[in-house]
């Protein structure tokens, strides 16, 4: 059993106001080739196809000529869509029947009545079988689905033909580098799940939602992020692939291949590491990037209060006869080595109040202090004054 596995499309993201389409179309453009190139059994996309629950006609109409050329090029494939987080899955499930008429199979939300969770098992005969589980919150799974289905699957699979899982959720110890305000906790929205929710009885699950491509630690090679094909952030920095997987009969280690997919406005930010300490060095490594270079830069610059007026458009003045694009000024705060309470005469600290020393203190250090704050250290100074009072 061969399968391409993929995830984490993004169809219709757009970066700081910049529309994608040009980079989404080369990537399905790439996949197309694969999977020509590959003639895999299985084609899987593990959610996150596009950005937003409600793509735009354009967008759902370069998903499907996607999918139709993906068709023509290998007849005999199947090709599983899984629901994601970004998904709406009840839209997803729309075009269930004449998609399968296609040998397409888009899953789009959990059935929790059982007589009809058949829908999730996908057998495709004499090769193998994929459990397609798509995202739902955790409140929503039915208890021990993934093992109730693989159970199901082991009552059918009578010549130990190789079973996949495919999942779009938040495992436990992932590598989740480049999303955004996420946790070993919570990635993307998603509260992380211990791998062994899966239960047993799987080769290889494919996972999408960390776009981090990369194996799970303890699961032996058989559970994987394929990752996003192209960068949906500036934070991405990290290689964009999928992934073929190759598995010959139940039980087997799968065997990976990772191909990398090119993106024609890759994501560059400059300096390529830490932050200018000034504006004019910003500028500088904007005037020292190659102007025959195609890319998406992002400008990491240092600052002490404000950028300078009119930044933006000086910075685009230097770039305006290159390839490159600048689509983002990602202005940071110096840090201060000094609080101004720490600067403050022997004088000066008699005489300033220990609330609005206090203030500074958490100004200078970023600490909130908010009204409880406030009212509780007010409260605590009282009774140290009270204290002094009786002594």
């Amino acid at each position: 059993m061969k399968i391409l596995h993929t995830s984490d499309w993004h169809l219709g993201h757009q970066l700081y106001g910049r529309d994608r389409q040009e980079e989404q179309q080369s990537m399905l453009d790439q996949m197309v080739s694969l999977a020509q190139e590959r003639q895999p059994d299985v084609f899987l996309i593990s959610g996150d196809v596009y950005h937003t629950s409600q793509p735009s006609a354009t967008v759902q109409t370069m998903f499907a000529s996607a999918i139709a050329a993906m068709r023509r090029a290998c007849p005999e494939m199947t090709i599983v869509v899984l629901a994601g987080n970004h998904d709406s899955g009840m839209r997803m499930e729309i075009f269930h029947e004449p998609w399968k008429m296609l040998n397409v199979h888009s899953v789009g939300f959990v059935e929790k009545d059982d007589s009809r969770q058949g829908k999730h098992i996908i057998e495709i005969p004499g090769v193998g079988f994929v459990v397609a589980v798509p995202y739902t919150y955790e409140r929503n799974m039915p208890d021990d689905l993934f093992q109730r289905l693989l159970d199901a699957v082991a009552q059918l699979n009578h010549d130990g033909l190789p079973v996949v899982v495919a999942a779009h959720t938040t495992v436990a110890g992932c590598d989740y580098r480049g999303h955004d305000n996420s946790s070993e906790l919570t990635v993307g929205g998603i509260d992380a799940l211990d791998a062994d929710v899966f239960g047993s009885g799987y080769d290889y699950v494919a996972l999408g939602h960390i776009h981090h491509a990369q194996f799970l630690h303890g699961t032996e090679h058989r559970m994987r992020y394929s990752g996003s094909p192209i960068a949906v952030s500036f934070d991405e920095a990290y290689d964009h692939t999928v992934t073929i997987v190759s598995i010959d009969r139940h039980g087997d280690v799968p065997l990976t291949e990772t191909i990398e997919i090119d993106n024609p406005w890759p994501l560059v930010t400059l300096p390529t590491s830490g932050s200018a300490p000034d504006w004019e060095s910003a500028l500088a490594s904007l005037r020292e990037y190659p102007a025959d270079l195609a890319a998406c830069l992002r400008l990491n610059v240092t600052i002490d209060g404000f950028l300078p007026a009119g930044a933006m458009e000086e910075a685009q003045q230097i770039v305006s006869d290159k390839k490159c694009q600048l689509l983002h000024i990602n202005a940071r705060r110096a840090e201060r080595k000094t609080t101004e309470a720490a600067a403050l005469s022997f004088q000066e600290l008699q005489q300033i109040k220990p609330l609005d020393l206090l203030k500074r203190f958490a100004s200078d250090t970023g600490t909130l202090f908010d009204d409880e704050m406030e009212a509780l250290f007010v409260e605590a100074l009282d009774e140290v004054n009270e204290n002094q009072r009786e002594q």
